[in-house]
């Protein structure tokens, strides 16, 4: 699986743009604030129906335009495809010029794994992080994860809304059951799939870890719910009468997380800024990998100024980690990967030119 193509139209600082990939790795140097990051925000937003840096439209939209315009033109399974994506007050999106309705229909068609510096807050920051990462991943993988998660979502602001109902006006607490029942079902049913792919990372993301420290330090990924598919709807029940008093919903999927351990050790509170650094490295390769088994091909790989980070021994090793899947590298330094193939672009004014290895830029043909 790979991108031949995109195509942008008014979106973020981009005119109009066409960029021909390499099936392999793909290099996008210049300075901050040039449109690099646009470029792979692009795919991201075709691929996932969102962007990773906003949730507001307009921000995707070119000033003083009306509509923003994406294609991205690629190869799954042998076969030609293409997603557009018309963006104006809400996102509209075609697969092979049919228009779809539900986002299931758009997440999965084209796999991906970003990897970006903002990563690390995967590790540091509030469980709510790391419960996005589960989501993108088993989105991807497993369409009716949206459709449980948007159902999860809507029982649950019923069940808080006739909490609070209990509370200021009285309504009678046995009609809680309804609600208890809808959103165990759910709930029940996020559980298994996040449980499942936390296992499926486990048996990946050891022998990774183990490659990139020299075998120097054991990983471990632990699932943490204050649920299980056996006693979800006895939770609920147990916590009712805290719940009228607070006013919501206080166990459940929706209060997930997972914790990332080097040597038994949580990461997060004990390991260094390399080990954090490391951790992460190995848990997004280690989906590549759950996606490769699941699809029986490699996910696009999207780096924005993940190399910042890495020293040039480092980079080189970790391209040639993905050397199967196709790469799309943001960077403000000019990347030299010696022997191995790959297309070098400039980015400058949101304008993207080819350049040689030997510094022509090169026609587009």
């Amino acid at each position: 699986m790979y991108i031949k193509k995109i195509k942008l139209e008014n979106f973020r600082n981009y005119d109009y743009e066409e960029i021909e990939l390499n099936e392999k790795t793909n290099i996008f140097f210049g300075d901050n604030a040039q449109g690099k990051t646009n470029i792979l925000e692009s795919i991201f937003v075709a691929s996932l129906g969102k962007s990773f840096r906003t949730s507001r439209e307009e921000e995707l939209i070119k000033e003083n335009k009306k509509t923003a315009k994406i294609q991205i033109d690629f190869m799954k399974n042998n076969r030609k495809e293409k997603i557009n994506v018309e963006i104006q007050d809400k996102k509209k999106f075609f697969i092979n010029d049919i228009p779809i309705k539900k986002l299931s229909e758009l997440v999965g068609k084209i796999n991906i794994v970003l990897f970006s510096p903002e990563d690390i807050e995967i590790l540091r920051n509030e469980p709510i992080k790391r419960r996005k990462f589960l989501n993108i991943m088993i989105s991807q993988l497993r369409p009716q994860y949206i459709y449980l998660m948007s159902q999860y979502k809507k029982n649950l602001e019923q069940r808080n809304n006739y909490l609070k109902q209990i509370k200021f006006e009285n309504k009678p607490k046995e009609n809680l059951e309804i609600w208890d029942e809808g959103l165990a079902k759910t709930g029940i049913k996020l559980y298994e799939y996040r449980k499942e792919f936390i296992e499926k990372i486990n048996n990946k993301i050891k022998n990774i870890h183990l490659n990139i420290t020299e075998n120097k330090e054991d990983i471990e990924i632990k699932y943490i719910s204050d649920i299980n598919e056996k006693n979800y709807l006895e939770k609920l029940k147990e916590n009712q009468e805290n719940d009228i008093i607070k006013g919501y919903t206080s166990v459940g999927v929706h209060r997930d997380d997972f914790k990332i351990y080097i040597n038994k050790k949580n990461t997060a509170n004990y390991g260094s800024q390399g080990q954090q650094r490391s951790s992460i490295i190995s848990l997004k390769l280690a989906e590549a990998e759950v996606i490769y088994d699941e699809i029986e091909e490699y996910p696009v790989i999207l780096l924005d100024d993940f190399m910042s980070e890495l020293d040039k021994k480092r980079v080189k090793g970790f391209i040639k980690n993905i050397n199967k899947n196709q790469v799309l590298i943001t960077t403000t330094e000019e990347i030299n990967l010696d022997t191995m193939v790959y297309n070098l672009y400039k980015v400058e004014k949101a304008k993207v030119e080819r350049i040689d290895n030997d510094g022509k830029i090169w026609a587009w043909v």
